[in-house]
């Protein structure tokens, strides 16, 4: 086992284990760390812990100190600078008339390196303009292409939810989300009504699609045969959330009675069978859901 601190550098940013040394360090702490970038300002916000040796990335980096007032000064000295170093870079990709985007701007903590952080739609030949940003700054510089959704983290906004993004403000890492994740959970394919800011598929897909799949398991597919207790008959619905099973009962000859809907307790699994015999695909209306593919 090896004792770490997890130290963050932006918020809901990704978090780093450090070695605290034999320095006395407090979750919440300001702290100077040496990293592959070179010397950084973080906040500690994982207090000291043992972990196993396997969970780590070698070699460990240490904590340099707790970070003094002067420390602070110095970062916040930096964070000043950035939006007017912002806007100069603006101002030189507009010069050398180069299709991308500026979407943000760093200052490592011992001013040793500026990152520029820009989206573009493909491979952008920047030489010049990183001759011309050095020699305005004095420094070396570094211009990273992000994704689309590291632009939305950075930026942060409002989701469809009303709430603030999720990966602005404390999703640390991002997670795959697929297609197959939404049909699942029985949402809409419409990629309006399933897609953030960023444009691509809701991160929120991934919360809760391990319990989906785990109902899923014990659910009958649209198509089985079952056996309910008004007899036997084939399912043309189902819902995940409700926990319901929507049958069309082969012995019942009243049309209005043929179709039920039974707790999935109530009904056992006999056998599948081709599902373009079955009637329809069963509606979120018909369970009360309307609005469930706009909350």
């Amino acid at each position: 086992m090896v004792t770490v601190v997890g130290v963050r550098f932006k918020k809901a940013g990704k978090i780093y284990y450090f070695d605290p040394t034999d320095i006395e360090i407090e979750e919440n702490d300001f702290v100077i760390v040496e990293t592959a970038r070179g010397i950084e300002f973080g906040q500690v916000v994982v207090g000291p812990k043992q972990v196993p040796e396997e969970d780590i990335v070698s070699p460990l980096k240490p904590v340099i100190r707790v970070a003094t007032e002067e420390d602070e000064k110095q970062h916040a000295e930096n964070k000043a600078k950035e939006k007017e170093t912002l806007e100069i870079c603006m101002e030189k990709i507009q010069n050398h008339n180069l299709d991308m985007n500026l979407v943000d701007v760093e200052y490592t903590f011992d001013n040793n390196k500026v990152i520029f952080y820009f989206t573009a739609d493909g491979r952008v030949d920047f030489r010049e303009l990183v001759k011309d940003l050095a020699s305005v700054f004095k420094t070396r510089i570094e211009l990273r292409q992000i994704g689309v959704r590291d632009e939305a983290k950075m930026l942060g906004g409002i989701g469809p939810c009303g709430r603030s993004l999720c990966c602005a403000t404390w999703l640390g890492d991002f997670e795959p989300v697929s297609i197959k994740m939404a049909k699942d959970q029985d949402l809409s394919l419409n990629p309006a009504k399933i897609s953030g800011i960023c444009g691509r598929l809701f991160c929120c897909l991934k919360y809760e699609h391990d319990i989906y799949a785990q109902v899923l398991q014990k659910m009958p597919g649209v198509g089985s045969v079952v056996l309910t207790p008004d007899g036997e008959g084939v399912v043309i619905g189902t819902n995940v959330l409700l926990g319901l099973v929507k049958v069309k009962i082969n012995n019942l000859e009243d049309s209005d009675d043929q179709v039920q809907t039974y707790p999935l307790g109530d009904v056992t699994k006999i056998r599948e069978i081709e599902t373009e015999n079955i009637i329809k695909p069963l509606e979120d209306t018909e369970f009360g859901l309307e609005g469930l593919e706009e909350t």
